[in-house]
């Protein structure tokens, strides 16, 4: 039998099924709206995106896409508390310049946030530090050095860390590995980390 899902990329796949139909969804640093068509066309969202990039404003606008353009970074103060019912970063939170502010405002404007980000500590990316003394660069991680607009390099292990300290709850998560989900040592062998958190009440 194949999933109806099989042709959409592996993490937006799991953003998919941890979204409830008839949501309503802000995707912070959208991109070219890629997930937000699936969401909307697929789970029937109400969904919003707010993106930096002029270029890829442009492309969710030829979608059909509600964006605006903004600095995540800066805050959300225009939506008030649990507007959303879900705030998604997608590969987004190791980009932005403040991520405890952006965490912060994501959890105090959706009733749930949706997490997602590449695994810095999967074990390819420790074997190329370890044995070539570079920073890595892999599928998750397809960036040099000097072009990555990656600011904050977090592991699994990181991230679930980070919500214990704060009293952050983690609802469901899904570890990625090469296509398909990882069941054991998801530190070690996931290369993508997606968590749905809300406020610990």
């Amino acid at each position: 039998m194949i999933d109806k899902y099989d042709d959409i990329r592996p993490d937006h796949r799991a953003i998919l099924e941890l979204v409830k139909p008839g949501s309503s969804v802000l995707d912070l640093g959208c991109g070219t709206g890629e997930l937000l068509y699936i969401l909307i066309k697929e789970k029937n969202a109400k969904a919003q995106g707010i993106e930096i990039d002029d270029n890829a404003i442009y492309k969710c606008v030829a979608r059909g896409l509600n964006v605006f353009h903004g600095d995540i970074d800066t805050g959300l103060a225009e939506y008030k508390d649990k507007y959303f019912d879900y705030v998604i970063l997608n590969q987004s939170l190791q980009q932005v310049k403040k991520p405890n502010v952006v965490l912060s405002e994501a959890l105090r404007v959706g009733k749930k946030a949706i997490i997602g980000f590449p695994n810095f500590a999967h074990y390819n990316a420790r074997l190329q530090i370890f044995l070539r003394g570079k920073t890595p660069v892999t599928s998750s991680l397809p960036y040099e050095w000097y072009d990555t607009p990656n600011l904050h390099f977090l592991s699994i292990s990181d991230f679930i860390e980070y919500c214990h300290k704060r009293n952050i709850r983690i609802e469901k998560s899904v570890f990625i590995g090469k296509g398909k989900a990882v069941k054991i040592f998801p530190n070690w062998f996931a290369r993508t980390g997606i968590f749905l958190i809300s406020k610990a009440v």
